[in-house]
């Protein structure tokens, strides 16, 4: 089999809504199942044509033609225009099935002076590598009337150009013979009869032959693809000098690159004066295309404008990719004002800039406005114009835009420097959400640095607006405005640059100096423009903080076991500037607020354990402090007693015993060297109450009583600033109905 696929084609009419005439057609070629690599081959341009008979029933003969990947409807006549809808729908070589419906664009930019066999056509459509495509015309109102004579649906392979597009593994896909839905079958065979909507509808009157070829077109007569201009018999400059930019040039594939058949173009470019405006544009089509695929897009798209519309050229300046590659368009020197064919009535002062795919509901990717962006910063730099400024054009034609605006050829009329398609013509190009991001693109091709801020500084701490550090900080920051569109960052300390960075880094390094200080970062955009953010305070601080009251501990109340018992840990800190936190190290660990100066906390009793703790500051410095302390019990019998006292036994007691008496002045007395004291019950409903002395003082009348039985209370407690010899006594009250008391022993801090 030839590498060339089989095709049939059916060509024919039906009635549309009010019984507008449609004209059809199918490719249905069959495909070998690809090769692990693509040879190379060169662009091809298939023309069908579109023809309607008395009948309402037209075909073609089967035909070879190669798969495409672009397509669009043409016509005779380049100043005539189609008042009616094109629809066109294709066969996936990669799915193998049908798409949807697509409308074509209509509404395109006309010719200035069209030469012999420049055609009127639609917007081309990216739709992917097809093998199959169904047509169809009718007017927008549901005539009969004529539609315009030559009407081709012309199909464009961009082939394999590129080393790089060699070298990508071809697109898989079935055996001839795949299978059509009954709803988009058509019989190919001239015995078939038409369809009763073929039958009622009158033929256009533009008929052509019944048998119309299916091969590789041949170069039109190229015609000047410049539009109306407001100067057209001005002189320009036959080839004027490239003027430097006040920005970088951003990247830009060549037409090399994009492998552009420059054999194609048989006129030598036309130059304009300058480049007052950037019209930026959407050339349709899938956006789900692989950024890989761009290059053959853009090789597509330049063999419609030539090979079917009969253009000298590609009519875009540029063209950029969702991935924001971008690409030279119009032969004549990216950095010279090319002539181009983009919006009509307004080239000669103008670039134009078209994004691959559809943005009438989809945003353009943060990539491609980038190099937008980019790429009208530089041009519009060329001639010392402000992205995000206005201009006043000359309109080379009379007409009305998108909005609804009109102009008279010859008016000057203010426009953005940066404008969409629609702002110029009767078009919905450029989309509607890539129209609302043009605001956008102006301001980061303009400049400032838009939406920096500081966001994180490391090295320090912060208290309130204040950050502290002990000398050596980070500033990390953020922008919305691409890096690559940023010349440099500054940190500036006191107002004086101390680092710079290139404008894709987000962070940098200081040290400061003791004292107080402002930091701030300051963006400088490739404009020139600079942004710099708000202030921060910074305190470099290397004093340490101070423990005024060292850890100590001290007995609480609550329940006592002789492996721990409930003690207070105090302490306080201060610091000179701000102190941030403290911390416990040992025996267990703790964070504590600035503000904290104790904690509720167990210790082990009859071992000496070291409390350890470190205080901070905002800027880091610390200082550490730690005591050891020994809680230690003193069972019942270990004291001196009078009067009379019961021993009582149970597991629930300190020991497993206790003292108990009931009888009025009956007294304990413990005599320890500690700080710290606490003196341990058994509380119940019953229990009574009892007096406390210490050293000879008495100190505190002490109620037993509790609704519920509890055991091992540490119910009264006292502590010393320092540690001395001490004697508790504690000595029954002989309350009335519930005089006795239990007691468990006294439990001390040495």
């Amino acid at each position: 089999m030839s590498l060339k696929r089989r095709v049939w084609l059916t060509l024919g009419a039906v009635v549309l809504g009010g019984g507008g005439v449609t004209a059809y057609a199918f490719a249905n070629p069959a495909h070998d199942t690809g090769r692990a690599l693509r040879d190379k081959r060169p662009v091809k341009v298939y023309d069908l044509a579109l023809q309607g008979a008395a009948s309402g029933r037209r075909e073609l003969p089967r035909k070879d033609t190669e798969e495409f990947s672009l397509l669009g409807v043409s016509w005779t006549g380049a100043s005539k225009r189609l008042d009616g809808t094109a629809q066109v729908r294709t066969h996936s070589l990669a799915t193998g099935e049908w798409s949807g419906w697509h409308d074509l664009e209509l509404d395109t930019d006309p010719l200035e002076k069209p030469e012999p066999g420049a055609r009127g056509a639609s917007e081309p459509l990216y739709v992917g590598p097809s093998d199959g495509v169904q047509v169809q015309v009718a007017h927008a109102d549901g005539t009969t009337a004529a539609l315009p004579k030559g009407l081709q649906v012309n199909l464009v392979d961009p082939g394999v150009v590129t080393d790089a597009e060699a070298r990508r593994p071809a697109v898989n896909a079935e055996p001839a013979g795949y299978a059509v839905d009954a709803a988009d079958a058509v019989d190919s065979s001239p015995s078939a009869s038409a369809s009763a909507s073929d039958t009622t509808s009158p033929a256009p009157s533009d008929s052509v032959s019944a048998t119309p070829t299916a091969s590789t077109s041949t170069s039109t007569t190229p015609s000047p693809s410049a539009s109306a201009s407001a100067s057209a018999s001005a002189s320009a400059p036959a080839t004027p000098t490239a003027p430097p930019s006040t920005v970088p040039k951003p990247p830009i594939t060549s037409r090399a690159g994009w492998g552009a058949d420059e054999s194609k173009v048989e006129d030598p470019p036309t130059y304009n004066t300058d480049v007052k405006a950037v019209f930026v544009h959407h050339t349709d089509g899938a956006n789900d295309y692989s950024c890989a695929d761009s290059a053959s897009i853009v090789r597509g798209i330049y063999a419609y404008h030539v090979q079917v519309e009969g253009w000298n050229d590609i009519g875009y300046n540029f063209l950029v990719d969702k991935c924001g590659t971008l690409f030279e368009g119009r032969a004549g020197g990216t950095d010279l004002p090319v002539l181009g064919a983009h919006t009509y009535g307004w080239n000669r002062e103008s670039a134009g800039i078209a994004v691959l795919g559809n943005y009438v509901s989809t945003s353009a990717s943060k990539s491609a406005l980038t190099s937008i962006a980019r790429l009208a910063a530089w041009k519009l730099g060329q001639y010392k114009a402000d992205p995000a400024g206005t201009v006043q054009l000359t309109a080379g034609a009379t007409q009305t835009n998108g909005l609804g605006k009109s102009f008279t050829a010859g008016t000057a009329y203010t426009f953005n420097r940066i404008s969409g398609h629609r702002d110029g013509f009767n078009t919905a190009c450029p989309g509607g959400s890539l129209y609302s991001q043009l605001g956008t693109i102006r301001a980061w091709a303009a400049g400032p640095v838009q939406g920096l801020k500081t966001t994180t500084v490391d090295g320090a701490g912060l208290s309130g607006t204040t950050y502290y550090t002990k000398g050596a900080v980070t500033v990390h920051w953020s922008a919305t405005t691409p890096a690559s569109l940023i010349s440099k960052y500054e940190l500036l300390v006191d107002g004086k640059a101390v680092a710079t960075t290139n404008g894709s880094a987000t962070s940098a390094a200081a040290t400061l100096a003791v004292g107080s200080h402002t930091v701030a970062v300051r963006a400088v955009h490739q404009s020139g423009k600079t942004t710099t953010t708000a202030a921060l305070n910074v305190v470099a601080d290397t004093t340490v903080p101070a423990f005024t009251t060292t850890p100590k501990i001290s007995l609480r109340t609550g329940t006592v076991n002789t492996t721990a018992v409930p003690v207070t840990l105090g302490w306080k800190a201060t610091d000179d500037k701000a102190l941030s936190s403290v911390k416990l190290l040992a025996p267990t660990t703790a964070t504590f607020a600035p503000t904290t100066t104790s904690s509720k906390r167990t210790a082990a009793s009859g071992t000496a354990t070291t409390w350890s703790m470190r205080a901070y500051d905002f800027a880091g410095n610390y200082r550490n402090a730690s005591a050891a302390y020994t809680p230690l019990i003193l069972q019942e019998t270990s004291a001196v007693k009078s009067g009379t006292w019961t021993s009582r036994s149970s597991s629930s007691y300190l020991g497993g015993k206790s003292y108990s008496s009931g009888s009025k002045g009956a007294s304990l007395t413990w005599t320890f060297t500690g700080r710290s004291a606490s003196w341990v019950v058994s509380r119940a409903s019953s229990s009574g109450q009892a007096y406390v002395y210490v050293d000879g003082v008495k100190v505190s009348t002490v109620d037993l009583k509790s609704s519920s039985t509890l055991y091992r209370q540490a119910i009264w407690t006292k502590t010393w600033s320092s540690s001395a010899t001490h004697k508790v006594k504690i000595v029954v009250v002989g309350t009335s109905g519930r005089p006795t008391i239990t007691t468990d022993g006294l439990v001390y801090i040495k």
